[in-house]
């Protein structure tokens, strides 16, 4: 017996209203993931890949279909139960790091957990083993602007995880990046997502991140397709699938 999958995507579009016409950006997209998994998608600018994550974390919602999390159907849900959901089960990491720039590090890295109304002496001993992992416990005191980009990166992927969320979600995390950090940050995160047994769904055009997933998806004119698993990719590259609840 299979376990339930973590995220399940049945049917769903989502389309915008523009020049009085109805534009679509998602169209009929189905697709589940197991727990545990890396997903990455891919694809040209503008094809939906951050409306799919931002529809994942019910940040947005669907103009059709359903979105199931950990068995919640988001799409179901008012928006601050979506609110309070997303507080508690999602970690988010941006191109731009998003850091609070009158914060401290540690500030910074603790504000999931308040939002979350918690800050317990264990709460914060874990936060700071967190940062003491992504190799910055020495600048916990420092600001983000006395930090290089890569030492802000890392910063938001402990906030990401401090919360102990289900699920990731990274939309471009090394967009900002040169090449050597980019892969430093890429190996930092499928470590420690890995590690604790979790989500991460990655929207990216960095090739370093294809050969670290578990599963590879293209957005092409609003369906999503399952492309070959990466370690097969050398042996059909050009092989292409539509995900139907795959």
């Amino acid at each position: 017996m299979h376990a339930e999958p973590l995220i399940i995507l049945d049917r769903v579009s989502k389309s915008y209203e523009e020049a009085g016409r109805e534009r679509f950006v998602l169209r009929d997209v189905s697709a589940s993931f197991a727990r545990g998994e890396f997903v990455v998608l891919v694809g040209k600018s503008g094809t939906g890949k951050s409306t799919l994550l931002n529809l994942i974390s019910g940040i947005d919602t669907p103009t059709s279909g359903e979105i199931i999390v950990n068995g919640q159907s988001l799409t179901r849900l008012p928006e601050r139960e979506r609110t309070l959901f997303r507080r508690r089960s999602i970690g988010f990491i941006f191109q731009f790091y998003n850091l609070t720039p009158t914060l401290t590090v540690l500030e910074n890295l603790l504000l999931p957990l308040e939002l979350n109304g918690r800050v317990t002496a264990r709460d914060r001993a874990a936060a700071l083993d967190l940062l003491a992992q992504v190799g910055l416990a020495d600048r916990r005191n420092a600001y983000p602007d006395r930090l290089s980009g890569g030492e802000q990166q890392r910063v938001a992927v402990a906030r990401a995880l401090v919360h102990d969320p289900l699920l990731v979600l990274a939309d471009e995390p090394t967009g900002n990046l040169d090449s050597e950090t980019s892969q430093q940050v890429l190996d930092l995160l499928d470590t420690l997502t890995r590690r604790a047994g979790k989500n991460l769904v990655m929207v990216t055009h960095s090739p370093e991140v294809v050969g670290l997933a578990d599963r590879l998806f293209r957005i092409v004119e609003g369906h999503l397709i399952e492309e070959q698993a990466p370690v097969a990719r050398s042996l059909s590259s050009s092989s292409l699938h539509p995900s139907s609840h795959v």
